[in-house]
C-alpha cells in the first residue's frame, strides 16, 4: 500500500511565502492548484504545500528526513538561506531549521 504525504503550511504574505520556499526546496512549485496554494515535491510521495491562510499562519514543524543532508544544507545556504537552529541528537541524528517569516519550522534531518 502506497502512502502520499501532503504537509501544509499557513502563511500570511502569499507571494513572499512562495519565493522563499522557491529558494528552500531550489526551484519552483511543482504546482499550484489554485491562486493561494503552492505545492513542491520534496520526495517519493512527499509534498509539501503552502496555503494563504493568514489566521493560521506561523504554527508549523515540519521535518523531512533525508540521506543527503550535507548536501542539502549546502544548496540550500547557497541560495541565501540558513538554518536558525541545528541541532545533533544522541541517537546519531542531526536536525537543520529553517524558519520563514510567518515564524513556520521546516527542518531538513539526516543521519550524522
Amino acid at each position: 500500500m502506497s502512502v502520499d504525504l501532503f504537509a501544509g503550511i499557513s502563511v500570511s504574505d502569499y507571494p513572499a511565502a512562495v519565493a522563499w520556499y522557491a529558494r528552500l526546496f531550489g526551484g519552483p512549485p511543482a504546482f499550484e492548484p489554485n491562486d493561494v496554494e503552492s505545492v513542491w515535491k520534496a520526495g517519493e510521495h512527499a509534498y509539501v504545500y503552502v496555503q494563504h491562510r493568514p489566521d493560521h499562519a506561523g504554527h508549523a514543524l515540519t521535518t523531512l528526513f533525508v540521506t543527503d543532508l550535507d548536501a542539502r544544507l549546502a544548496a540550500i545556504e547557497s541560495r541565501g538561506l540558513s538554518p536558525t537552529a541545528v541541532e545533533v541528537y544522541a541517537a546519531g541524528s542531526r536536525k537543520a531549521t529553517f524558519t520563514d517569516h510567518d515564524g513556520n519550522e521546516i527542518g531538513f534531518a539526516g543521519p550524522i
